[in-house]
């Protein structure tokens, strides 16, 4: 059956955010704080482990106070913040407001990076008349790092867990976004990183592939390699 629609999910699929150095790096340079080499290595190193940084490495181990937060984080704004700002607050850094700083950073335009085949995948597909959604487990709203990118135009819906409640896997969110797009399931193909969250969409009847969570650099053509906009055209593939 040829594919009408494909959902994407955003972090690690279609964009993946900066380093944490780069990240922690903005802040600091935007504050005018000075630091040496030694303590900015420290102070990645820690966040890192933390896991501070949405989207980012995870944390090596989550305090007990943080653990529902953290959990239900993509459920709401609220969660999200307090789970990560908690997290980042595991790290003494030079100045209290650089923790509230960098939790705004990472929803910055600036902050995201696409896939270097995210707007060629997105355009063939609008260019072959399939419909496009976006679902994310998330705490904020992503449509401005794709209007700032240049992709929003390419894409008919977001389904963003934070404004509905849930978080992937749960099918609430994948039916959500066919209903939108006027599909059934079984048209539409899920695509993301992350096994356990995107393959929710399994349960559905909704087909499921996955793309390597790299960085920007180490995964050139990993959405191009899938062949959804040559299936969605009725080319190989295609049944």
């Amino acid at each position: 059956m040829t594919i009408k629609g494909v959902l994407f999910d955003f972090s690690g699929t279609l964009f993946r955010i900066e380093s944490v150095s780069s990240w922690l790096r903005a802040v600091l340079d935007e504050q005018g704080t000075k630091t040496d080499e030694e303590s900015f290595d420290r102070y990645v190193r820690e966040l890192t482990e933390a896991g501070a940084l949405p989207g980012g490495p995870s944390p090596v181990r989550v305090p007990a106070a943080l653990a529902e937060a953290y959990a239900a984080r993509d459920e709401s704004a609220e969660l999200h913040r307090a789970a990560y700002s908690g997290l980042g607050r595991e790290v003494a850094l030079p100045d209290e407001g650089t923790h509230d700083a960098l939790y705004a950073r990472h929803m910055s335009p600036d902050a995201w990076l696409p896939y270097p085949d995210a707007a060629e995948v997105l355009r063939g597909l609008r260019e072959n008349g399939t419909a496009v959604g976006v679902v994310s487990n998330i705490g904020w709203d992503l449509r401005p790092v794709f209007r700032a990118h240049g992709l929003d135009e390419f894409v008919d819906t977001y389904v963003l867990s934070f404004e509905h409640g849930v978080q992937k896997p749960d099918v609430r969110l994948f039916r959500t976004a066919c209903d939108r797009l006027s599909l059934r399931p079984e048209e539409v193909v899920m695509v993301g990183d992350d096994r356990h969250a995107d393959g929710g969409a399994a349960a559905l009847g909704c087909a499921v592939r996955f793309v390597d969570h790299l960085p920007v650099t180490e995964r050139p053509d990993g959405l191009r390699r899938l062949g959804l906009v040559a299936e969605a055209d009725g080319g190989p593939g295609a049944a």
